[in-house]
């Protein structure tokens, strides 16, 4: 579904969003980027990935506050301390049940609280592209933005009253259209849309940009290398 380019172009969102970021423990994040990171380096890039993450979405005009799902105490404390609020992981059950579960959270403490789940992995997002998609998924019951392949989805809108459904893994885009959810289609927010999970979607993302605490974590990866190396 194509979105009115002035309402994308907005800058005063009509609702602010609880997003619910979901992340499991640090030491099983990542194992596909094994071709780019070694096992001992994973764990440190997907808590820079978070934390870039959280700080962006934090950072936006759209974002009311963001809640965390996660058990794994390292990383629940540095987001912590970037003023994400922690939902441990109760159901245990996976990205979906994590989801929900984070939802619930946020609905508990306010009933009518528009939600969106976001990808932790998103370490170029910028807010103010994240802020066009929030805006654009506003006039929707459900909404979605599917990732840079166009296979998975980064992001799941639900309005005020409205269940989250979340379907995500794997060819998530066809299942969140299957379920009636709208694909916002947007140009010109790549940062939104590129996860980081193989090699190659590291090179893209650092190709677009990423916040500080992977480009620190990156570049300190690289400088252990070289000094290993000479």
């Amino acid at each position: 579904m194509r979105i009115d380019p002035e309402l994308a172009a907005s800058t005063e969102p009509p609702l602010l969003w609880s997003l619910i970021v979901p992340l499991k423990p640090l030491a099983r994040a990542k194992s596909r980027l094994a071709g780019a990171a070694d096992a001992g380096l994973r764990p440190h890039l997907a808590l820079a990935f978070a934390q870039d993450t959280v700080a962006a979405a934090l950072a936006c005009p759209a974002v009311r506050d963001v809640a965390v799902v996660t058990d794994d105490p390292a990383a629940a404390a540095s987001l912590a301390a970037l003023g994400a609020r922690i939902v441990p992981d109760a159901p245990a059950s996976g990205l979906n049940a994590a989801l929900v579960h984070g939802a619930d959270s946020v609905r508990a403490l306010r009933a009518r609280a528009p939600v969106a789940a976001l990808n932790a992995d998103l370490p170029a997002l910028r807010p103010t592209e994240l802020a066009r998609v929030l805006v654009a998924a506003s006039v929707f019951n459900r909404a979605f933005l599917a990732d840079a392949t166009g296979i998975g989805t980064t992001l799941l809108c639900a309005a005020p009253g409205v269940e989250l459904r979340p379907a995500f893994g794997g060819p998530s885009r066809r299942r969140h259209l299957m379920s009636g959810a709208a694909e916002i289609l947007l140009e010109g927010v790549d940062s939104v849309r590129q996860d980081v999970d193989t090699a190659d979607d590291l090179t893209a993302a650092l190709s677009l940009g990423v916040g500080s605490h992977t480009a620190g974590r990156w570049a300190e990866a690289h400088a252990l290398d070289g000094r290993a190396g000479g």
